[in-house]
């Protein structure tokens, strides 16, 4: 790794150890079963979390199983989900998705990702209609367990404060430098915990960085600070 690499890396983990004195470890658990995580993933984008979760639990309420899902009429799909605001759009990729994996795999489950090389599930997630670098991260990490870094809303915009990436870095590349900077064993308790310290102190708006016992190692802070 290189000067600039080992000097991340070293900073990320710093950080990582802060938020773990805060918000403490995580033991990792599966939320939801693997295809409910990529439906829940889809209707997360660009919404927020409770309508995320009113949209997936009315879609769970009228359709018992993801068959049902699958083969439902789409306009009644995009009612079910409006909740979660671009119905129109993640009905349909809803229903692709879940043809795609019946029809490669003859069932709807995602089972099989749990023995695919890593980059080969990653790759096989993201060829799914809706589904970008961050929803198969989601579904790799919070169903499996496995190495891969979601960057949402949330965690771009911390890590460009805290200087983990450069200003002018997307999400899509975020999830390779980040990945790189953190040990595997961290990403699941660093993802949740820096969500949850963007929600009570380092809020989009007006973050609270005189408050902030990351200020020490935040770029944006002590600028803010000065």
């Amino acid at each position: 790794m290189s000067g600039r690499g080992d000097a991340l890396a070293a900073k990320a983990l710093a950080i990582h150890e802060v938020l773990i004195e805060l918000y403490g470890d995580r033991e990792w658990y599966p939320r939801l079963d693997p295809v409910g995580e990529l439906v829940s993933t889809i209707l997360s984008q660009n919404t927020n979390d409770v309508n995320r979760d009113r949209a997936y639990d009315q879609l769970r309420v009228r359709f018992p199983t993801w068959e049902a899902v699958r083969d439902a009429d789409p306009t009644e799909l995009k009612g079910v989900i409006r909740p979660a605001g671009l119905a129109n759009s993640k009905g349909p990729a809803i229903q692709q998705a879940l043809r795609q994996i019946s029809d490669e795999h003859g069932e709807i489950d995602l089972g099989f990702l749990a023995e695919m090389p890593l980059e080969q599930a990653r790759s096989w997630l993201t060829n799914l209609n809706g589904v970008g670098p961050k929803t198969a991260a989601i579904v790799l990490l919070f169903s499996f367990n496995r190495p891969a870094f979601p960057v949402d809303t949330h965690i771009h915009r911390l890590s460009r404060r805290l200087g983990l990436i450069g200003p002018k870095v997307s999400r899509e590349k975020a999830h390779d430098i980040l990945e790189a900077a953190l040990p595997p064993e961290t990403y699941y308790a660093f993802h949740l915990n820096l969500i949850t310290h963007g929600r009570r102190v380092c809020h989009a708006r007006q973050p609270r960085c005189e408050d902030c016992p990351l200020l020490t190692l935040c770029e944006h802070g002590q600028e803010v600070m000065r």
